[in-house]
């Protein structure tokens, strides 16, 4: 892990917008008011991103019981995640395109990987402020504990 060197905890995270699988945009601070889980996966149409994005799907219901918005991100093209996302069968979740400026939205929270050109495998949890309050880095090949996170999303 490497989470000393990404966005420290209780910083507030800088205010974007980013376009989902649809093409629609999602703007951070429109969501001001709820909690956020931005889940970062470095590449669409590999099996662990896939698993993580289907837990978020399957855990949908359970975020939003706890007042979380889970948004999956990576630096995919809108048009690869719109695709991924149907083979997926991903109806409900979100997930944005950090495609354009390239990572730009990875690079201001420190997760971006310039050799490979793809972001961290990452959890970040936002309070309702925009403020970071959970983050976890993992392996890449490793798949993010989900019942960890709901279990600190519950405290």
């Amino acid at each position: 892990m490497v989470e000393n060197k990404v966005v420290a905890l209780g910083r507030r995270v800088r205010d974007f917008s980013l376009p989902d699988q649809e093409g629609k945009e999602v703007r951070l601070s429109a969501l001001r008011g709820k909690k956020v889980l931005l889940s970062w996966h470095p590449l669409a149409w590999t099996p662990t991103c896939a698993k993580q994005m289907q837990s978020l799907e399957k855990n949908r219901r359970a975020f939003a019981k706890l007042g979380v918005v889970a948004l999956g991100l990576s630096v995919d093209t809108v048009p690869s995640k719109a695709a991924w996302a149907a083979s997926l069968k991903i109806k409900e979740t979100r997930l944005l395109s950090d495609f354009w400026p390239h990572g730009k939205t990875a690079k201001s929270l420190s997760l971006f990987r310039q050799v490979e050109g793809s972001s961290m495998r990452a959890n970040l949890v936002l309070d309702e402020t925009g403020r970071v309050v959970f983050l976890k880095v993992y392996p890449l090949r490793e798949l993010p504990d989900i019942d960890e996170l709901l279990a600190f999303l519950r405290m």
